[in-house]
């Protein structure tokens, strides 16, 4: 058979392939640049970006867990003025869409950073962090309540004609509950999961690892809570999703493309493998040939027929 086809479109995001990266795991692209081909990427999700730089959290703020890490860097970046005069500039000579995470402490922070990003050449959508605290509510974070998510998603969607994917947590009651909430303020995709709320203890000081006390679970602990996810969320809403969660092999990402999503986002295994995404890519290709499948689009959502 002739080559599959491996494209996708994410809510006008036109990727070549169904790999991307998950935010906070692949920097910005440079740091990659010596092990994979960038050009190769269906797209690339930087590094989570704020108004103003951030120093993050006091270490240790990473440590494994089974089959997983769990990490607490506070959203460590430089800023978004940097990201635009520096980090770009370098995207800009791959053939690869842009999508720029960002995080904010209150609505304002949000819509101040959409606004700014707005047709900065080279940004090919948004992706929102509503994991962050929410400072004027006392801390709670904006995904853990559907109406504060749905206020920020409003708010972006004021601040931009960029499409905007908003990132689900899955610290909540109902996933599903919160997707709906955002869609309807006027998300265009959906990328999940989040990280899972955890902690870890070290017996001999009999104090918790992480200064931060509690840091986010990643890796293959968390795809099968994942993959749950996007399955439930795709039932019910016909919108594009991303899927994340403890993808390492092709046979992972497939999973999550079955359950519903037009593409999936490596993370936790860029640390293990730095050659993670392409390793995935050709294995979704060869899966596609060995099957006899001529166009990945008929792969999105099989488990469900």
């Amino acid at each position: 058979m002739a080559k599959p086809s491996l494209a996708v479109n994410v809510a006008g995001i036109r990727m070549k392939n169904p790999v991307t990266t998950a935010s906070g795991t692949f920097g910005f692209g440079s740091e990659y640049a010596p092990f994979v081909d960038l050009n190769r990427l269906g797209a690339i999700v930087v590094k989570g970006t704020t108004l103003l730089p951030r120093q993050g959290n006091p270490p240790p703020r990473i440590v494994e867990t089974p089959a997983g890490i769990l990490n607490a860097i506070g959203l460590q970046n430089p800023g978004v003025d940097h990201f635009i005069e520096v980090a770009l500039p370098y995207l800009r000579q791959f053939d690869l869409p842009v999508i720029v995470n960002i995080a904010g402490d209150s609505v304002e922070d949000y819509a101040a950073l959409a606004a700014r990003l707005d047709e900065v050449p080279g940004v090919a959508g948004l992706e929102v962090n509503i994991s962050c605290p929410n400072v004027k509510k006392g801390g709670l974070a904006f995904g853990a309540d559907p109406d504060s998510a749905a206020a920020v998603v409003r708010a972006v969607k004021g601040a931009t004609r960029l499409p905007v994917v908003v990132k689900l947590s899955p610290n909540v009651t109902s996933i599903v509950r919160l997707a709906e909430a955002v869609v309807e303020a006027g998300a265009d995709a959906l990328s999940m999961i989040n990280t899972l709320l955890g902690m870890a203890i070290d017996i001999r000081r009999r104090r918790p690892v992480l200064a931060n006390v509690m840091g986010g679970l990643s890796g293959p602990a968390i795809r099968p809570v994942a993959v749950r996810a996007v399955w439930q969320v795709y039932q019910a809403l016909k919108v594009p999703i991303v899927g994340m969660g403890g993808i390492v092999t092709a046979e992972d990402a497939l999973e999550f493309i079955m359950a519903g999503a037009t593409a999936v986002a490596v993370g936790t295994a860029n640390f293990i493998n730095p050659r993670a995404t392409m390793d995935i890519i050709d294995g979704i290709e060869r899966f596609l040939v060995e099957e006899g499948v001529p166009d990945i689009q008929e792969l999105i959502g099989a488990a469900h027929m």
